[in-house]
């Protein structure tokens, strides 16, 4: 009679191949925890992201309104009695534009007579908090 020749296995490692049919549950809580984390670290950095996409949005939103003021401003024929100028017709809902006229002294004599020099502040609010400043100078061109 002939023999057939087997592997030799260590007996305690054919009963463990026989007996692991899955995985543990301590395995699987351990997998779905490192899951819950990648997936928190996820919607954090896109709740942040889109955050930052927003505070953008209004950034060049006022800045665009204050360069459309300051140039609707030096289009008006210059005003030294008053000093007040016209907002923009069309404002965006939740934004809001200050407009300040101040008299310049060149000539530094102290007469405080507009010498034909302002300066112009014009500050965007977006839902009551200053979102862009911008600064400029209008000056009487004889017109």
């Amino acid at each position: 009679m002939t023999k057939i020749w087997q592997p030799r296995t260590f007996k305690g490692f054919r009963s463990l191949l026989k007996a692991q049919h899955g995985y543990n549950l301590i395995e699987v809580l351990i997998g779905l925890g490192i899951l819950a984390m990648v997936a928190g670290v996820f919607l954090v950095a896109t709740s942040t992201t889109s955050r930052l996409v927003m505070i953008s949005h209004e950034q060049v939103s006022a800045e665009g309104l204050a360069k459309s003021q300051m140039e609707s401003i030096k289009e008006e024929p210059y005003n030294s009695d008053n000093q007040t100028y016209t907002k923009l017709a069309v404002i965006p809902a939740g934004y809001d534009i200050d407009i300040a006229v101040q008299k310049m002294d060149p000539r530094e004599d102290g007469t405080g007579t507009d010498q034909g020099l302002q300066k112009i502040t014009i500050t965007v609010t977006h839902r009551g908090q200053t979102a862009f400043t911008l600064e400029g100078y209008k000056t009487y061109t004889g017109n």
